[in-house]
């Protein structure tokens, strides 16, 4: 394979990404949709994926062929190839800790090792936070109508957390979450007088990234937390941060995402009492 030719899909997205601005409009429209859908460019057909990318099955191979690939088949390859690496079973996990526990030191090997994750992730935020990102974001939190919360799957603990706590801050929230279906309805009430707080690691949830998206066209800023300056979420947010959690045995802690969505629900909680302190001055 040709040296220049992406060999990983973090190296592809980071070659998507970099040439976005100069893609035709068809090849960007499915490179857009290939890094918010990334299983269903591993699994699907050219067919499906051209009807679901709104694009005809032709535009696949032109677009596998702007990145030096001889057709859309091995550009696939690549996306099938990262789900091996990233979707190791929960049961490979599971029996990776037992060999640590039966290695001598027992669960309690377990337990430090979660301990050492979560210490590592939380160092590593507390040393790269950008002190001015943190202020930019509270401030636009801060000044909204109603803060809109969006995250899926592993990311939606934390959601659930900043809901609670703006609820008990008395701070008008609305976690975009519906059992009847009804996330788009919530998310057509979002103005530009409001904000959303999103989040999402890869490997990213689609539905997530097309909420995102939709809200953005609304122009409601985002307030983003996410794994990579390559995470299609990034692209729609006002202010981002970067955390890159460490794992034990696969299993990713949620420990720095945590502590930075806590700093920014009560940092609004504070900047909204000094407002109105303010003005009764």
């Amino acid at each position: 394979m040709d040296e220049r030719i992406p060999r990983d899909f973090e190296t592809l997205r980071a070659t998507i990404l970099d040439r976005r601005e100069s893609l035709p409009k068809r090849i960007a429209q499915i490179a857009a949709y290939a890094l918010d859908n990334p299983d269903d460019i591993a699994f699907g057909t050219a067919a499906s994926i051209a009807a679901s990318a709104g694009v005809q099955p032709s535009t696949l191979i032109r677009f596998a062929q702007q990145l030096g690939f001889d057709g859309f088949t091995s550009l696939q390859q690549v996306f099938r190839e990262r789900l091996r690496e990233r979707n190791s079973s929960y049961d490979e996990r599971l029996q990776a800790l037992r060999a640590k526990a039966e290695g001598g030191a027992g669960h309690r090997a377990i337990f430090d090792g979660f301990v050492a994750a979560a210490s590592t992730s939380l160092n590593d935020i507390s040393r790269t936070l950008d002190d001015a990102h943190l202020e930019e974001a509270i401030s636009l939190l801060a000044k909204a109508q109603t803060i809109y919360v969006l995250a899926k799957r592993r990311s939606y603990p934390v959601a659930t957390y900043i809901a609670y706590a703006l609820g008990k801050l008395k701070i008008r929230n609305q976690l975009i979450e519906s059992a009847a279906g009804l996330n788009a309805e919530m998310i057509a009430f979002a103005t530009p007088a409001d904000a959303v707080i999103a989040i999402s690691f890869s490997p990213y949830a689609p539905a997530t990234i097309e909420e995102a998206r939709t809200i953005s066209e609304q122009g409601v800023p985002i307030v983003a937390i996410t794994d990579s300056s390559f995470s299609p979420l990034a692209q729609f947010a006002r202010v981002w941060f970067e955390v890159a959690e460490a794992d034990f045995a696969g299993f990713r802690s949620l420990s720095a995402t945590m502590a930075l969505a806590m700093a920014l629900t009560v940092g609004v909680g504070e900047k909204r009492r000094d407002t109105a302190r303010r003005r009764k001055a």
